[in-house]
């Protein structure tokens, strides 16, 4: 086919661009159509139009454009996703796939629009956070179940795997708590054997010692409290056969040894199943962000993007066009012409339009790594640093007594 059936002409209406974009990312974008009969006339008249004629349609500049709008969004979404990716981690929806208007080949709903602002948030360092707790039996999302075993007079120790009822079963258990425990030592406070006797000695001190201690109080701190059952614990503990036990290898041994008067009764215990707590997926993350291919970035709707974005993008669909154009003319380096011939200038157009997209590309790349949050926090520094310098320099006042 002819070249000249690719001759350049202005577009007479907005809605031309409709279904003209290879992927009709912004067909629906009613700033996008409005644009593109401007941006048309604006790269035309740079390329030379009408003094010089151009090898391709309107056509062409309307896949430059997109392109140029897609790869702002692009830098936009990697700059976002650069400073909230580990907000993202795990917790939002992930999204993959892209939306292709009005040729829509695919189901995927990603289609165009900008994301909310991120709020702040701990991301990973909560879930580093639960594995802490399940650590120390303060919390964590691993199910905890329960199990208990039946006392025998003959018997002290107890395969808690096998000589025990459970609530579920599974490769092997991780004995969280077991309860083997005593009274509690609060109830003790007025047990002449729990080895401290400095409360009774404190009612004979003021004439109470017949007074009986359950009507009659002495108003102390709460850390005497706590301070009085740790006494009473360690003396249980050292001075007595106190309720304990000694677990190896998911094999428990109870102190003191069972009597025959405790047959029958249960110690309860708590456990986790090994697999679910090695596990490394949860149900709760299923289907969440894990990678920035997949973080809920959109292309940015054209309608949504500031001036000064827009003139990026003017400049780089005219860039696009000049390389496509050097392209174009590139096949055709020279023509015969009446008395001689004429030299194209496809070579210096595509030259001239690569050198000009890799500098809009550098002068966006250098911007938005001058506005992330390392940035910030680096300003904000030097600036405290300055206004402490500022201050040190302030003359101070004299205090007169």
């Amino acid at each position: 086919m002819s070249k000249f059936s690719y001759i350049y002409a202005d577009p007479t209406q907005a809605s031309q661009s409709v279904g003209a974009t290879p992927y009709g990312l912004y067909d629906a974008d009613s700033a996008f159509q409005s644009e593109s009969l401007s941006i048309c006339k604006f790269v035309a008249r740079r390329l030379g139009h009408p003094v010089m004629q151009l090898e391709f349609n309107s056509g062409s500049i309307y896949a430059m454009f997109e392109e140029s709008v897609s790869e702002y969004s692009q830098h936009i979404n990697n700059y976002n996703i650069k400073n909230w990716m580990w907000n993202s981690y795990g917790s939002d929806n992930k999204l993959s796939g892209s939306q292709w208007g009005n040729n829509s080949t695919t189901s995927s709903t990603m289609g165009t629009g900008s994301i909310g602002v991120q709020h702040g948030n701990m991301g990973t360092a909560v879930f580093l956070s639960e594995q802490y707790g399940e650590a120390v039996n303060v919390g964590g999302d691993i199910e905890m179940y329960s199990g208990s075993i039946t006392l025998s007079s003959s018997k002290q120790e107890y395969d808690l795997e096998n000589d025990s009822t459970l609530e579920k079963t599974g490769d092997r258990l991780e004995i969280q708590r077991i309860f083997n425990y005593g009274p509690s030592a609060a109830l003790k406070f007025y047990d002449p054997y729990a080895g401290s006797f400095d409360q009774q000695q404190m009612l004979d001190a003021f004439g109470m010692g017949n007074v009986s201690p359950a009507v009659s109080f002495i108003l102390r701190p709460i850390s005497y409290d706590v301070s009085r059952m740790n006494a009473i614990e360690n003396n249980d503990k050292l001075r007595k056969s106190n309720y304990s036990f000694e677990l190896v290898n998911n094999k428990v041994r109870i102190f003191p040894r069972p009597k025959s008067g405790d047959t029958g009764d249960k110690i309860w215990f708590e456990y986790q199943i090994r697999s679910e707590a090695k596990s490394t997926t949860r149900t709760h993350t299923a289907n969440k962000v894990t990678d920035p291919s997949n973080v809920p970035y959109k292309s940015i709707t054209y309608n949504e993007i500031n001036s000064s974005g827009r003139q990026w993008i003017r400049k780089m669909t005219l860039a696009l066009s000049k390389e496509l154009l050097g392209i174009i003319r590139s096949k055709y380096a020279s023509m015969p012409l009446p008395n001689g011939e004429v030299t194209m200038d496809g070579e210096s157009l595509k030259s001239e339009g690569r050198e000009e997209k890799a500098l809009l590309l550098e002068e966006l790349k250098e911007f938005l790594d001058s506005m992330s949050l390392t940035e910030k926090s680096k300003a904000e520094a030097e600036e405290a640093e300055a206004n402490q310098q500022v201050l040190n320099k302030a003359p101070l006042g004299i205090y007169i007594g």
